[in-house]
Formats: structure tokens, C-alpha cells, sequence
């Protein structure tokens, strides 16, 4: 089963897809989240894909079971993706055309959940949570995972919030149940006795990869889809000691980690391509002092600034060949969010090696797509740290054999 979330940027409609997902995850299921959304911070149209399911599931499918409709846009652009007998979860002050949803089988699921929001609990922006609510209740998800989520997500403004979101969802849930539940033939349920699962992402993955390696400094210049890879080393610095540096551009971000890697701490940058253009030159600097630094290169559609929210997978000739003369460069591509992860741990072991620099290549569609995974699908037991064949101390203490740092081996 899909089920999508469509609106305008600013409406819930990420944090909504998120955590309705997450709900799913916590029930047992497994779990597909795609996000799409515009270069702005507000405006525009954004959408969460969510793709659950009892098996293990690796991408989104073409159609639509539901779609939770925040404005007329997502209506009107993704009514013809819902799937004959699937359905339409709109405010009421959403006018959809009822010729046009009878012609293609697709149910109108009209509830008051702006109304629902102010009226019970205080403010129209609770509307998405009354949507999270009122899709629980058609599909016959236990109120119960909602719940859980508007704790987790609330918990820190207040008992009070946590109070209002609940109840305007349960309003949304037990009023949606009565009225469509009956008609409505894909259901949802908590599988009793699954596993806890990690959900997780590809950036995510990476960065838990890099961290499992030792890496201890990051300095980027913000570029999507690489940021988040900064963000989650940014949230677990202060528990794993690790130097996060957010700097002036992406020329100053790779030869700050160059420094770092030079004084032997395992460090990276992270960009997108068109910061990578602008890491040309340093990339030499390592080539040339045989300096092993992490690059992850989060690619997305070009050339120049390009499509900043869109993927593309064109920079690997670029990666191959960046710089001018020659030297050797790794380049990793991971494929799944397990071999991010296995990117992310392996890039800096390949570097110290070789001593040589190593280019991660990902995608914004890999690196923003969550999915649940088992525990033990990221095996941290197995992983060696291997930091390549070092300078004796005796060299570095003054007793004779010399400064060997750049010995041809």
C-alpha cells in the first residue's frame, strides 16, 4: 500500500509523511519514505511518499491507495496517480470534482479537520495531525500508534501540546472510522512480535558509517541533499568528541579537512556538485601530499546551481578525473542504504591505505529516501579499522631511520 501526503511547503506536509511513517515502522511494518520537495522554504508543492508493507521493501511503486490532499494543488496534481478504488483525504474546504473522481473509481473522503483543529485543539496548523488521525481511522491502524508518535514528536513543547495534538487526532480518527472506514478496502495493522527496526536513510547511513571509523572532523559548506550528513554528525558531536565546522565555502570546507587529515584525524567534507567543482583544486592538494581525506559528493540534476531538490546521477567521469595531472582517487558508489553505510566506514580505511583521497557518490533520491532496516543489517562487529602501514616512532623521535611519510611502498 502507498499512501501520499501532498500541500504546500509549511503546511506539515514532510512532518506529517515522517511520522506517519514512523508510526508504521514502530507497528511491526516495513517501511518506504520518499520526501519531494521544492528549492524554497515556503511555497511551492511538496509531497511524502509512503510505501508500507509486511516484506521488505527497497523503492516506491507507481499508484496511489490514499492520498491526503493539505491544498487543491496536491489534488489536482496527483488525483490521476490514485489507484481505482483508493481514496482522497481533503478539508472541506477543498472542492474536488466528483464527476472526475467517479470516473476514475476514487473515493471522496471530505472531513472538517480544519474545524477539527480549532475547535479542539485551539489551532488550524494542528490540520495535519487531524489528517494523520482520520487516516488511521479509515485504514484501521490502532489509535494507539498515532499516539505514540504525537508523544515522541510533542514531548518537548509541553504536556499541553502533546494533549491538544491527541485529542484533535482522535476526534479526526473516530470521525473518519464511522464514516469511511466500512467502504474502504486496504487496511492497515501492527504485526505483533516484529523486531524493532532502525529507519534510516542514506545520509544518515553514512555518517553512522564515518563515525564507526573514527572520523572526528567534518567541515562543509550547507548544500543539499549533503547536509544532512553534517546535521547528524552535528547532533552526535557532542557524545563522540567529534569537530564539526560549518565554514565560509566549499573551497575553505575541503582544505580544512585536509589540515585535519594531514594531523592525522580522520576527516571528510560532504557537497553536492557544483560545491565539488569548487573542491578541484584542494582535491590536488591532497593528490599531491598523498593526504587521506573523505569527499562525499551528494549528487543532483545539472550542471551550474541546477535542480537542488531533484536527482540525477551524472557526476562519475567528473569524480574519475577531477583536477588537473595525475594521481590516484578511489571512488565508492553504494547502491542501498546498507552500502552507504558500508561507504561511509570503508572510505576512510581505503584512505589511510592508499593515502590517497576517497569520493563517495550518492544521490538526493538515496540519500533523503528512508527505509526500515533490521538491527542487524548494519553489523558494527565486523568492522576493522585499518589504518594502513604507519611511520615507526623511532622515526618521529629523532633516532636515526629518518622521515619516511612519503616512502614509495
Amino acid at each position: 500500500m502507498q499512501i501520499m501526503v501532498g500541500g504546500e511547503a509549511g503546511q506539515g506536509v514532510e512532518s506529517g509523511g515522517a511520522g506517519f511513517a514512523k508510526a508504521l515502522a514502530r507497528g511491526g511494518l516495513h517501511v518506504f519514505g520518499l520526501p519531494d520537495f521544492m528549492s524554497r522554504i515556503r511555497g511551492g508543492h511538496n509531497f511524502y511518499l509512503v510505501r508500507v508493507s509486511e516484506e521488505q521493501v527497497w523503492a516506491q511503486e507507481d499508484g496511489v491507495q490514499l492520498l491526503l490532499a493539505f491544498n487543491t494543488e496536491a489534488v489536482e496534481l496527483h488525483l490521476d496517480e490514485v489507484v481505482p478504488g483508493g481514496g482522497i483525504i481533503h478539508d472541506t474546504a477543498i472542492k474536488v470534482d466528483a464527476a472526475r473522481l467517479a470516473e476514475r473509481g476514487v473515493k471522496d473522503f471530505e472531513l472538517p479537520l480544519i474545524k477539527i483543529a480549532e475547535e479542539t485543539g485551539g489551532n488550524k496548523i494542528m490540520m495535519n495531525t487531524a489528517a494523520m488521525g482520520a487516516t488511521a481511522g479509515i485504514t484501521g491502524l490502532d489509535f494507539e500508534r498515532i499516539a505514540d508518535i504525537i508523544r515522541t514528536n510533542f514531548r518537548r513543547k509541553g504536556d499541553k501540546v502533546v494533549d491538544s495534538n491527541l485529542a484533535v487526532a482522535k476526534e479526526a480518527y473516530d470521525l473518519a472510522a464511522e464514516r469511511y472506514a466500512a467502504g474502504y478496502e486496504w487496511t492497515l495493522a501492527a504485526l505483533p512480535g516484529a523486531p524493532q527496526r532502525m529507519q534510516i536513510n542514506g545520509n544518515q547511513a553514512i555518517a553512522m558509517g564515518a563515525l564507526a571509523a573514527g572520523c572526528r572532523f567534518i567541515s562543509t559548506y550547507p548544500m543539499t541533499p549533503a547536509s544532512t550528513i553534517t546535521e547528524w554528525l552535528a547532533s552526535h558531536s557532542a557524545k563522540f568528541g567529534v569537530v564539526q565546522k560549518q565554514v565560509e565555502d566549499e573551497t575553505a570546507a575541503l582544505l580544512m579537512a585536509i589540515g585535519a587529515a594531514h594531523a592525522g584525524v580522520r576527516a571528510m567534507t560532504a557537497t553536492s556538485g557544483g560545491g565539488f567543482c569548487l573542491m578541484v583544486e584542494a582535491l590536488g592538494l591532497a593528490g599531491m601530499t598523498e593526504t587521506p581525506v573523505v569527499i562525499v559528493d551528494a549528487m543532483r540534476g545539472g550542471p551550474s546551481t541546477g535542480l537542488p531538490t531533484r536527482t540525477e546521477q551524472s557526476d562519475l567521469e567528473f569524480a574519475l578525473h577531477a583536477s588537473h595531472g595525475e594521481f590516484p582517487r578511489i571512488v565508492l558508489a553504494p547502491g542501498t542504504v546498507e552500502q552507504c553505510f558500508q561507504a561511509g566506514f570503508r572510505a576512510f580505511n581505503l584512505a589511510e591505505k592508499y593515502q590517497t583521497p576517497v569520493i563517495i557518490l550518492t544521490d538526493l533520491h538515496l540519500a533523503f529516501s528512508t527505509r526500515t532496516l533490521d538491527k542487524e543489517a548494519l553489523d558494527f562487529a565486523s568492522l576493522q579499522i585499518d589504518r594502513g602501514e604507519l611511520i615507526p616512532w623511532d622515526a618521529v623521535n629523532g633516532q636515526g631511520i629518518g622521515y619516511q611519510r612519503h616512502r614509495v611502498t
